[in-house]
């Protein structure tokens, strides 16, 4: 049978978690789980990185472990329960939805079309109304300050002055360059990850006040 074992691993995690299954299993919520799903997802990546095939697929079992443990979980709200079943059927929804192009009449000629499109239906059904909306502020200081930029960018504001730079345009280049200024922090007792969290927060509020003027102006 095709995805037995999927199905398989819902009936192992209904038995861990129902009465005389593992009382860790039971005892696990939401937010105790979090820092197994965070920690799951740095392996997974770190065995990407050194193309492990062997440990990349372990490592996708244990983050498939924590999409069904939160599934199950969620089973037993007492008031809004979802299952690993709506789960699935959400994000087999969404992928149409955001591919018009493959499920629709919708014509595009490259990628950049397709992440406009993307864009465009995930404002729409999200009823975005900010640059920064859906922008979660708790990742870490450099994703969420790229990702800050990027929406600036593509919403033609301005973006903090970059400066001049004498780095070649690689990832080498600029890779050295990060971690040149992360040991500088470090040797002058400056946590990097909360200064740069700081600015970025910083720049928020000012995307949040250009938001507000362009919306007064029209």
């Amino acid at each position: 049978m095709a995805h037995e074992n999927l199905i398989r691993l819902v009936a192992i995690m209904d038995q861990l978690r129902s009465p005389g299954g593992c009382p860790w299993d039971a005892e696990q919520t939401h937010e105790s789980l979090l820092k197994y799903l965070l920690e799951e997802s740095y392996e997974y990546i770190e065995s990407v990185e050194k193309d492990d095939r062997v440990h990349m697929r372990e490592e996708l079992g244990d983050l498939l472990l924590q999409v069904y443990f939160h599934a199950r979980i969620a089973e037993e709200h007492p008031s809004d329960p979802f299952s690993i079943d709506d789960v699935a059927k959400g994000i087999a929804e969404k992928l149409i939805s955001r591919h018009p192009h493959v499920f629709s009449d919708v014509k595009v000629k490259n990628s950049d079309d397709v992440l406009e499109n993307w864009e465009r239906i995930k404002n729409a059904e999200k009823g975005r109304t900010t640059v920064h909306d859906g922008v979660p502020i708790g990742q870490p200081a450099l994703p969420l300050a790229t990702k800050l930029v990027y929406r600036a960018k593509k919403n033609r504001i301005a973006t903090p002055e970059s400066g001049q730079r004498n780095i070649e345009k690689n990832e080498e280049a600029l890779g050295a360059e990060l971690l040149s200024l992360v040991s500088w922090a470090v040797e002058n007792g400056i946590d990097p990850e909360i200064s740069l969290r700081k600015a970025a927060l910083e720049y928020r509020e000012i995307l949040s006040a250009v938001d507000l003027s362009l919306k007064e102006e029209r």
